[in-house]
């Protein structure tokens, strides 16, 4: 017995070091971790599992050499939470994908489902690997994996890009409800020598996929980092904000920050003139517990500001414009933005939170060519099938369409309020008077002083007690009141099943 445990313990042992001590070496000359380093820093010390780490490639003749099949999985705690967790292993055969790593990823996915357990993915690596996809029959049984097709946001998804990722750790990301992506990594379709040979276009991999790549134009990546132990740490802070799985809602966290705290510094930051630009972030700070939120997708549509926080130990995601970007009018990003951060919420029961202060829609012939209409539809057609609590506060002004989108009356909100600095109407009196005495100014001696006459005669009142007069909205609040009115607000739209929501956003894709 014991000659038997200890060829079993040299196996596992020879298992460990993936692609031998000299990839091993490489790795870290690239100043990179390993997979097994990488796991070691995201769990709690002893809680690692593994599954699968006598698992080889099945091609004939590779069986050695190719420890794990170029990917680490197993099962571990992270904050005393249990979890599954997938790390590629760049020391075999570069971290691509064979038949047994798929047959590994899909059992560890299905596991994380069946069982509730949030799935996080340490990715890098060039995709599908050849030969093993090479041909019909490899081809054919080599296709998307069906479990991250139909996943239905049943178990939180949280990737981390920590090394150039083409083909499958790319799927991976896509599909995820967190991305953290180091900066000097890659992550597109394929990398630039197929690139090349497949098009002609010679492009380096920072690029084709670099981090401002993801962080200006595609947005699908929700944070960066310098290191890979920060992007570590910004995928353990996601899950501080998420529940296990989908039949629950995000745990509630004892606070010692009063849900009563007034916001007497709000009367200095939000100024009451429309024109002049604050920083909505000093708003939201004020709002939260302890000053504290994790902010998505913070480069990519940044007249609109995505979060995840706390308000009395309970968990919200924050909607708000960001008056410092475009006046905080919304363009096509701004819309993909809102209906991605609505679809997570709403499927993993985190109450939403609306901040407005929005002049309305960034509308052009550029817009118009990006299909605007659609994506500003998009983001209602979310907001509508939403069934997680929500309230809405219009903190300066909210003009025209943009007032729906950001939750207005009659969007399925459970409060809608202003402070009693709000403007809501069609549109600005400037564009009005434009629009409605077009001729009228084209042909006057002096334009900007008959411009002034007829704006002084817009009798349109904007101001949001003529809603409240009417309880086309529910108050007008006092602006230092805003956290306590929130805290108590959320309570009651809690009280019947919590924040839990009806998920008919979970089948919404992970990308618009």
């Amino acid at each position: 017995m014991n000659k038997i445990i200890d060829e079993l313990l040299k196996k596992k042992d020879k298992a460990k070091l993936g692609g031998g001590p000299r990839k091993i070496e490489k790795q870290h000359e690239l100043g990179a971790y390993t997979a097994r380093e990488r796991i070691e820093k995201l769990v709690d010390e002893g809680s690692f599992l593994e599954l699968g780490q006598l698992a080889h490639s099945d091609q004939e003749g590779k069986e050695e050499g190719s420890a794990g099949d170029g990917v680490v999985t197993g099962l571990a705690k992270v904050n005393g939470r249990p979890v599954a967790v997938q790390a590629a292993d760049k020391t075999v055969f570069a971290g691509t994908e064979g038949m047994v790593y798929f047959r590994k990823t899909q059992a560890l996915h299905n596991l994380a489902v069946r069982r509730g357990l949030p799935m996080f993915n340490l990715m890098e690596g060039g995709g599908l690997r050849m030969p093993d996809g090479m041909g019909s029959d490899g081809i054919s049984q080599m296709l998307f994996p069906q479990e991250l097709l139909q996943h239905h946001r049943q178990v939180p998804l949280i990737t981390s890009i920590l090394g150039d990722s083409f083909g499958g750790p790319t799927w991976t990301a896509v599909s995820s409800d967190f991305v953290s992506q180091v900066k000097g990594t890659a992550m597109a379709v394929a990398g630039p020598r197929m690139l090349e040979v497949a098009t002609g276009e010679k492009v380096s991999n920072e690029e084709l996929g670099g981090w401002e790549v993801h962080a200006e134009y595609t947005g699908q990546a929700d944070h960066f980092s310098e290191t890979e132990d920060e992007a570590i740490d910004n995928m353990k802070r996601f899950l501080d904000y998420m529940p296990q799985n989908s039949e629950e809602a995000p745990a509630h966290r004892e606070t010692t920050d009063d849900p009563h705290r007034k916001l007497d510094e709000v009367v200095d930051i939000v100024p009451t003139r429309t024109k002049r630009a604050y920083d909505m972030k000093k708003v939201i700070r004020l709002i939260v517990d302890e000053e504290d939120y994790f902010e998505m997708k913070a480069e990519y549509g940044k007249a609109l500001i995505t979060v995840l926080a706390r308000i009395d130990g309970r968990v919200v995601g924050v909607i708000a414009n960001q008056p410092m970007q475009f006046a905080g009018a919304a363009g096509a990003k701004e819309c993909e933005k809102a209906a991605d951060f609505i679809c997570l919420c709403d499927s993993y029961h985190i109450p939403l939170v609306f901040l407005h202060d929005i002049p309305g829609f960034r509308v052009s012939s550029d817009a118009e060519k990006l299909k605007m209409p659609t994506k500003i539809m998009m983001w209602n057609q979310a907001l509508a099938q939403s069934t997680v609590p929500k309230i809405s506060i219009v903190i300066r002004k909210s003009v025209g369409a943009a007032y729906g989108n950001m939750c207005g009356p009659t969007m399925g909100a459970d409060f809608v309020v202003a402070w009693p600095t709000a403007e809501i109407n069609f549109t600005g009196p400037e564009v009005g008077i434009n629009v409605v005495y077009g001729n009228e100014l084209k042909n006057a001696e002096n334009i900007e002083e008959k411009r002034s006459e007829l704006l002084e005669t817009w009798g349109f009142d904007s101001s949001p007690y003529k809603a409240a007069g009417k309880h086309l909205i529910d108050d007008v609040i006092d602006p230092r009141e805003t956290r306590t009115f929130l805290s108590q607000t959320l309570e009651f739209a809690c009280a019947k099943n919590g924040s839990m929501s009806k998920r008919w956003l979970a089948n919404w894709p992970t990308g618009f």
